[in-house]
Order: C-alpha cells, then sequence, then structure tokens
C-alpha cells in the first residue's frame, strides 16, 4: 500500500485545522474581549480552552510527525532552505502558541471567580488579554508562510 496520500492528507487536514481553530479561537476571543456581559466573555474563554485541547493539540502533534514523514518519503533533503525556515517558523508560532493556551487559562479562571463572587474583572485580565493578542499576530502569520513554503517549495 502506497502511505503518502493517505499521510499527505492528514497533514494537510491537520494544517486546515489548525489553522482554522486558531482563527476561530482568536475571532470568538476577541468579540468577547468588547462585550459587557461576563457570562458571554466566560462562555468563550471556556470553549477556547477547550477547542485548543480537543482541535489544537492534536494538530500541532500530526503536523511535525507527519510532516517528517513525507520529508523522508518524498526523498526531500532535510536541509533545503525551504524546510529550515519551516523549522524554525514552526518553533517560533510553537512558542506564540504555548504562552497563549496558558494566558486563555488564566482569563477563564479570572472569569469564573469574577463570575462566580460578582466582581469586576481584575486589570490583570485586561493586560493578559493584551498580551494573548500580541501573541497570535507572530503565530498567525508565520503559518501563512509555511502555508506559502509548503505550496510553493522555493529552491
Amino acid at each position: 500500500m502506497d502511505w503518502y496520500p493517505l499521510v499527505k492528507t492528514i497533514h494537510v487536514i491537520s494544517s486546515t485545522v489548525l489553522f482554522g481553530t486558531g482563527l476561530g479561537i482568536a475571532f470568538f476571543m476577541l468579540r468577547s474581549y468588547f462585550t459587557d456581559d461576563i457570562h458571554q466573555k466566560l462562555y468563550a474563554a471556556e470553549n477556547t480552552v477547550l477547542a485548543d485541547y480537543l482541535f489544537t493539540f492534536p494538530a500541532a502533534i500530526l503536523q511535525p510527525l507527519t510532516g517528517f514523514w513525507l520529508i523522508d518519503a518524498a526523498g526531500y533533503e532535510w536541509t533545503e532552505l525551504w524546510l529550515l525556515i519551516t523549522y524554525s517558523i514552526y518553533v517560533v508560532a510553537g512558542a506564540c502558541w504555548l504562552p497563549v493556551v496558558w494566558i486563555q487559562t488564566q482569563l477563564k479562571k479570572m472569569l469564573i471567580r469574577a463570575t462566580v463572587n460578582g466582581t469586576p474583572l481584575p486589570e490583570k485580565y485586561h493586560e493578559l488579554f493584551r498580551i494573548w493578542f500580541l501573541l497570535g499576530w507572530p503565530a498567525f502569520i508565520g503559518l501563512i508562510v509555511v502555508f506559502f513554503l509548503m505550496v510553493s517549495k522555493p529552491a
């Protein structure tokens, strides 16, 4: 059996899930930031954290596993420039994503406390949200560049 088409399909789907889930999470978290309804904020945060664990995390694991298999199976040199750039960008995106997951969890905890206690959100919530927002940009731009490199495979 030729495994290449199956592994490549898994690679493409997991990249789509990684990017699409990230974009969806960013959209709903950002939209919830601008509402005054703390329950909407909490709903968005709870589901953002859940989506990251259910979708983003497995896709982030599948990407390098299937990618390395595809590199080997297709006969590419591991040190081709476009691959070296891809590895670097993926590491940077991951370095942005890990604190984002932690921040989302902290935001969720703050929202739960504020909801249960009937208190306003602390200033720390807004500080962490700004950091969350800023960390998303290099990750998303990086993944777009990775998509380009995967499609074009420049020499």
